[in-house]
């Protein structure tokens, strides 16, 4: 029997190399999935704005929501470009990242608090915290998307 104990220099670096090598993504987002994305992003922040439109609340409660929604949609898509860079490499500091991520948590926390003592029905509590995350969601789907078309666009100039 004849077992390999030790592994040769050129196995070794052929794997290094390899590991540096950066696999390059060529697959655009379907047209489906952009249109879903879009399409959950404007029905999300539509309904969350009519809801907010016909609420019986005071104008500062009124723009309290929004400036919350504004707030949490900015706050994502700054979390899905700090993730999308550090994956491909791109410097980001770790305080962006952090800053990025904390404006998400908040902005999160602070449509629960502002709910919780909120005097609506349980009802409007629930649809304006699912009207929220579907524009939180679809917004990170949105920027993915853009983002990724604009690669595979890069990159078809690059090989010209």
């Amino acid at each position: 029997m004849n077992y390999q104990t030790t592994v040769s220099v050129d196995e070794t670096t052929k794997k290094s190399e390899k590991k540096k090598e950066q696999k390059h993504f060529d697959y655009k987002p379907t047209a489906a999935f952009i249109g879903a994305s879009w399409s959950a992003l404007l029905i999300g922040m539509t309904s969350y704005c009519i809801g907010l439109w016909n609420a019986d609340m005071l104008l500062n409660e009124k723009g309290y929501y929004f400036t919350v929604l504004l707030f949490g949609l900015f706050s994502v898509i700054s979390v899905q470009k700090a993730v999308r860079d550090k994956m491909e490499d791109i410097p980001v500091t770790e305080i962006y990242y952090s800053i990025s991520w904390f404006t998400t948590i908040a902005s999160i926390v602070l449509l629960v608090i502002g709910l919780w003592n909120a005097n609506l029905l349980l009802s409007e509590k629930g649809f304006y915290g699912m009207s929220f995350l579907l524009s939180l969601f679809s917004a990170i789907a949105v920027q993915k998307n853009t983002r990724d078309v604009r690669y595979v666009e890069n990159i078809g100039r690059k090989d010209k």
